[in-house]
């Protein structure tokens, strides 16, 4: 029976391809057609699986319609946490998550440092929008015309002297936060705080969420604190990887190594 289902399960990522005739499927599977067809016509009953008029298969609208539910189920910050805590025992510093909504970008979670000094911050508290590390990553991933928009209406406080002046410097940002696939603060909110962030992805690809590490620099340098960003972003692609259903970057059956920001279309 776990044969069965393993070769029911192998024919869904090969429709997700496109539409495929019987043979196409027999010899992916590496069956006879009589075991294909029967596994396919199984398939098609529960709406899995679609015929068209031509006799190829593709996938069906019940496929569809679970995964938008399953989905809109899915609670990042649920997903996320037991790998922040995860993180914040491998580091001690402090663990944010955040998510951008309705023009602001909020902590959801946080996991406190270890540590006597602490960050002042707390959940459903906004960010500072046009420094935070966290903010960069999700509104960096933003189409370039509603990214570009955003930055023109922003306000630019000047925080400390690493704060960001204005639209032409925070859109050069961000820029650098797509190409390289993670963002960091140091010291642009508080002069002697530091941050670097990571971005968890969704389903479609999109940045969904960021989290972060954030400590004082009288306890972390700011060189230290960036030595600690692979760890983080292993964290991002974990917790990416739960939340979307896709396999970890190195894994066998991932076909891409790595989680860069969303590429821009021409």
């Amino acid at each position: 029976m776990s044969q069965t289902v393993d070769r029911a399960l192998t024919i869904l990522p090969l429709l997700a391809e496109g539409p495929a005739n019987l043979e196409q499927v027999a010899t992916r599977l590496g069956v006879h057609k009589s075991t294909a067809l029967r596994l396919l016509r199984t398939l098609h009953e529960h709406g899995f699986v679609h015929r068209q008029q031509d006799q190829r298969y593709r996938l069906g609208a019940r496929l569809f319609a679970l995964a938008q539910q399953a989905v809109e189920s899915l609670d990042v910050r649920e997903i996320a946490h037991p790998h922040l805590v995860a993180l914040n025992e491998a580091c001690g510093h402090t663990v944010h998550l955040a998510v951008h909504e309705e023009g602001e970008v909020l902590y959801i979670d946080k996991v406190e440092s270890r540590y006597p000094v602490r960050m002042y911050s707390r959940i459903g508290k906004p960010v500072a929008i046009t420094v935070a590390a966290v903010a960069k990553l999700l509104l960096a991933d933003l189409p370039e015309p509603e990214r570009r928009a955003l930055a023109e209406r922003l306000d630019y406080p000047a925080y400390t002297a690493r704060s960001t002046p204005n639209a032409a410097a925070f859109l050069k940002e961000l820029a650098t936060v797509r190409e390289q696939g993670w963002a960091t603060d140091l010291g642009g909110h508080e002069e002697s705080i530091n941050c670097v962030g990571a971005p968890v992805r969704g389903v479609a690809g999109r940045v969904v969420a960021a989290c972060s590490i954030s400590a004082p620099n009288v306890v972390v340098t700011a060189e230290e604190l960036l030595a600690l960003l692979p760890l983080l972003r292993r964290t991002a692609e974990a917790i990416s990887a739960e939340y979307s259903g896709r396999p970890l970057p190195g894994d066998r059956h991932d076909p891409s190594r790595s989680f860069p920001l969303t590429k821009e279309t021409p």
